[in-house]
């Protein structure tokens, strides 16, 4: 379920209606539908391999995390056409749910680990590392996708202000005058005139 939330985050910056678009739309229902299916099967054997007295954190976890994956599961495939009123309370209500069922899906494998530990007395240490570097591979993944084009314009930036310098040093010996007809980006890169010579917001400008 996390990896079709980071696909469909990936589709969010598509252009609506591509090619591209559409194959992470779909990439995304078939890894939730999956997870649906996964979580159905240990489900299943759940009930059919241990007692489900629902005395542990686990157990009860589990079951309120299943009837949201289902709750999710359907609201998915209800989902208003864009431009339409109801659009922006679904995909608010569909964003939080699914946010919340990874989230609290993550804690309950620690739970699982945790009740199967003191059911066997077998150490899930190994399990347990595995699982955390899965999950900080995931959030990385997650907080790099908020700043991959802030990357790139950064890079742009880079690369044409160091352009232009190259050119200002140059065309312009004395480096004291700046022509007019460099590009926008190079514009915000330079210092404001103001009244102080000393004044703290040239610096910081």
């Amino acid at each position: 379920m996390p990896l079709g939330i980071l696909i469909i985050r990936m589709s969010n910056k598509e252009e609506a209606g591509s090619r591209r678009s559409r194959v992470l739309f779909y990439l995304h229902v078939s890894f939730q539908m999956l997870s649906v299916l996964l979580a159905t099967v240990g489900a299943a054997m759940s009930l059919k391999k241990f007692e489900n007295s629902f005395d542990n954190s686990h157990q009860r976890l589990g079951l309120a995390l299943y009837a949201a994956i289902l709750v999710q599961a359907f609201i998915g495939f209800f989902r208003p056409h864009r431009g339409k009123k109801e659009r922006s309370y679904w995909y608010l209500i569909h964003w939080i749910l699914g946010t919340l069922v990874s989230l609290v899906g993550m804690i309950n494998i620690y739970t699982g680990l945790k009740a199967y530990h003191k059911r066997t007395l077998k150490s899930t240490s190994l399990w347990t590392i595995l699982f955390t570097a899965q999950v900080s591979f995931i959030a990385f993944l997650y907080l790099f996708q908020d700043k991959l084009e802030y990357l790139k314009r950064q890079g742009v930036i880079i690369r044409g202000s160091n352009d232009h310098s190259s050119s200002l040093v140059s065309s312009n010996p004395h480096n004291n005058i700046i022509p007019q007809t460099h590009d926008q980006d190079l514009k915000d890169l330079l210092p404001t005139t103001c009244g102080k010579t000393n004044a703290l917001s040239n610096l910081f400008d």
